[in-house]
């Protein structure tokens, strides 16, 4: 049963882009770490796309390196001659220190090793987004320019006490500029100042709402979008609206007496007469016309509204800035998204830790990840999301946990701070504990996608 609900074109689409995203974040990373221990003349030893445990899908040898792809797609690796990873080598760290190998090198060069694959994600975010607004430019929606507020599209947003026409100008004290931060700052804020009718107020956010929002969500319908008026844009001649008499441009005002000036208002209205007919009063051009509308079983009428935000911005509903940028004003604005970016994650990792805000249930793996991009193939959308995510990796490789980079980084300052080396069976044993708690990271991520297993079902 559940195999029959996949639409199997839009998630091959969505796989193909999650694996180029991932492949070129993972290659990159470990170019990093390649490059700088080549730079101090470590020997690498294997230079891999994917884990390749028993065989791998391509291997070549070229000098003292093999390069492959694995099969197993959970990340990548390189091989550095002497060094404690994955590969648990312990044969070859048995042996007495090479002055080819990691551990034979300064504690300053090892450290510069360490952080190669985080340098270069960090790195790759700013170019991405350079890039980006360089080809697409950047896109804002001023909050004052969205005309009729807010339309409430996922009833957690009416029980937190939103409601349709709100318009939210702060979170946390802070202006809203641009509509399309405001999910985000409504999930990361205590507190929104809204206008209500003219009516300036604030609102307490609950501190589990992320974690309300994780157990009662369960599709992809936005949660709030721009309020639009009743406006047909399109009337198939085949159905009930355009038979009834409604066309392309009417403007809906009321349904049996109830004024329906938005539409958030018409829906409400239509899907109380199911399968009856409704009085419409239309305005097209200046004359208002009375209709007889018949309403399906599904509560509908038969006609396309407003969609999307280039019909928002052709009806007024909203205002789009496009800003263009050149080459040198692109370098300083791909560092200013990507910072932005990275504290857009650090918060939302802060909330994962604080165990009342319930955002640890939102933990997903793969599934979640992929599920972020587009059905349809986006350049612009693809590049935007992997961008994003190099700064993720970048980050989560700087936490110290041994197995991690960052877990070696602090071993190292250790090292450089007291002048003594961590013993080999310590750093061995450091690294077993790392790569048992990452696996089981990822095991919940991934169980939290298929089993929901962090939100209580």
């Amino acid at each position: 049963m559940f195999l029959l609900d996949i639409d199997w074109g839009v998630t091959g689409i969505k796989i193909g882009q999650l694996l180029l995203s991932l492949s070129i974040l993972v290659v990159l990373h470990e170019f990093g770490h390649y490059i700088t221990a080549r730079w101090f003349k470590c020997r690498v030893e294997k230079f891999y796309l994917f884990f390749d445990p028993w065989f791998s899908l391509f291997k070549k040898k070229v000098g003292d390196t093999e390069y492959g792809i694995g099969w197993l797609p959970l990340g990548g690796y390189v091989k550095i001659s002497g060094m404690i990873d994955e590969s648990m080598d312990k044969g070859q760290l048995a042996l007495p220190p090479q002055p080819h190998e990691f551990r034979s090198k300064p504690a300053w060069q090892r450290l510069i090793i360490m952080i190669g694959g985080v340098t270069v994600n960090i790195l790759l975010a700013f170019i991405i987004y350079a890039g980006i607004l360089m080809v697409w430019g950047e896109k804002k929606v001023p909050m004052e320019s969205v005309k009729y507020g807010i339309s409430i599209q996922d009833p957690v947003m009416y029980e937190l006490g939103l409601k349709d026409g709100d318009k939210i100008i702060a979170a946390d004290g802070v202006t809203i500029d641009d509509y399309n931060d405001i999910i985000k700052r409504i999930i990361l804020s205590s507190k929104l100042t809204i206008v209500r009718e003219g009516q300036t107020m604030d609102m307490e956010m609950p501190v589990d709402l992320i974690g309300t929002l994780v157990e009662k969500k369960r599709s992809a319908t936005p949660l709030l979008l721009p309020r639009i008026p009743s406006l047909v844009k399109e009337a198939p001649d085949s159905l009930g609206a355009y038979k009834a008499g409604l066309r392309s441009g009417d403007a809906i005002l009321s349904v049996n007496g109830i004024p329906t000036i938005y539409f958030d208002q018409l829906r409400s209205s239509i899907e109380n007469l199911k399968g009856q007919t409704a009085n419409i009063v239309a305005l097209r051009g200046a004359d208002s016309i009375s209709l007889s509308v018949p309403v399906s079983e599904e509560g509908k009428i038969g006609f396309a509204t407003l969609s999307g935000i280039e019909d928002y911005e052709r009806f007024g509903v909203l205002r789009v800035e496009k800003i263009k940028y050149g080459f040198f004003e692109a370098i300083p604005g791909g560092i200013r998204l990507a910072g932005s970016q990275l504290k857009f994650y650090i918060d939302q990792f802060k909330k994962i830790f604080t165990p009342e805000t319930g955002a640890y249930k939102g933990v997903g793996g793969f599934k979640s990840m992929g599920s972020i991009f587009p059905a349809t193939w986006d350049w612009e959308s693809f590049w935007n999301i992997t961008a994003f995510f190099s700064i993720v990796l970048a980050f989560m490789n700087l936490l110290p946990i041994p197995a991690l980079d960052g877990g070696h980084v602090v071993f190292t300052l250790i090292e450089m701070i007291t002048g003594r080396k961590p013993s080999q069976k310590f750093l061995e044993y450091a690294q077993i504990v790392g790569m048992v708690l990452l696996l089981g990271l990822m095991l919940y991520a991934n169980g939290n996608d298929f089993f929901g297993w962090g939100k209580g079902r």
